[in-house]
């Protein structure tokens, strides 16, 4: 799994682990809920490491813990 689509993964975890909805998460981050869509569906390409902190922020975590689960510790090679 590629880094992008891991932030993607572990955002609908905890959207899930949490008993959000993606407007509900995007409410408590006080970001517009598109901007969330566009992150989880792959429009928005890279979210930025501030975009993930004010995510963190909304679900009361720490950016430590959002990286610190399975997915980001067996990442693919992003060099090509």
């Amino acid at each position: 799994m590629k880094t992008k689509q891991a932030v993607r993964q572990r955002i609908r975890d905890l959207i899930k682990e949490n008993n959000l909805t993606i407007n509900g998460l995007a409410y408590a981050s006080g970001m517009p809920p598109t901007t969330l869509k566009n992150i989880l569906s792959g429009v928005s390409k890279n979210p930025g490491i501030v975009t993930i902190k004010i995510i963190c922020d909304g679900l009361g975590i720490s950016l430590i813990e959002f990286f610190d689960c399975e997915l980001f510790r067996n990442l693919e090679q992003e060099i090509e």
